[in-house]
């Protein structure tokens, strides 16, 4: 990749990234449970090394990738909130 590649948005990022990932990734993947990743690496990013951002959503999303949906997203404001404390 250069530099002279145009950023794409999230949205058109995320569309692109689910023709790459098995369909069933993004099932129950929604601006909530987005918006608290995000958050998750802006906690990571600021209280630790900015490299700990990736890493904390990548293993947050290995943890709790077998729950339900609105579990996902539970367990993933839980352990925002126990971050941020």
């Amino acid at each position: 990749m250069t530099d002279s590649v145009t950023p794409l948005g999230l949205d058109a990022w995320l569309e692109r990234l689910s023709t790459l990932l098995p369909a069933d990734v993004f099932e129950g993947a929604g601006p909530a449970e987005r918006a608290v990743l995000l958050d998750l690496a802006r906690i990571a990013a600021h209280r630790g090394e900015r490299i700990a951002a990736p890493i904390t959503t990548y293993l947050a999303g290995v943890a709790f990738a077998g729950l339900a949906p609105a579990e996902r997203l539970a367990r993933l404001r839980a352990l925002l909130a126990a971050l941020e404390a």
